[in-house]
């Protein structure tokens, strides 16, 4: 569960992970909760997803990474409306995909994500992709 920015991770292209750059945060995996894990662990698996080698990775799962996509914001005179896309993977093929909605005027997401997991993770892409943006 991502928490906060991750600024001295030691990837060599940041920006190309799948929340926009590295996060810091404790662990959700069942006999983990809450656990923080060690730079090392954050940099080479809960950064990168596929983090099946992980030692606190759960061996049943119902996806092993997120990956998000902005849409172009949705232009009306109230509103605009950024659509986040997501992808969930397990064994590098999709199974389950969505949108989100988050409504920049007002701050504040029109449809979230139920898995308070993958909804942390779209806050967290959606942080990253609005400050490249300002």
């Amino acid at each position: 569960m991502p928490v906060a920015r991750l600024e001295n991770g030691t990837w060599p292209h940041p920006a190309r992970l799948p929340l926009g750059g590295g996060w810091c945060g404790h662990c959700t995996a069942p006999g983990h909760e809450g656990e923080l894990p060690p730079q090392d662990v954050l940099e080479a698996f809960c950064n990168l997803g596929y983090a099946s080698s992980c030692a606190w990775s759960p061996p049943e799962r119902a996806w092993d990474a997120v990956r998000f996509a902005v849409s172009a914001p949705l232009d009306s005179a109230q509103t605009r409306v950024l659509m986040l896309r997501y992808v969930c993977e397990r064994n590098h093929r999709p199974v389950a995909h969505g949108e989100l909605e988050f409504d920049l005027s007002h701050a504040a997401w029109l449809r979230r994500h139920d898995d308070a997991r993958i909804q942390k993770m779209a806050e967290c892409f959606l942080e990253t992709y609005l400050k490249k943006k300002a």
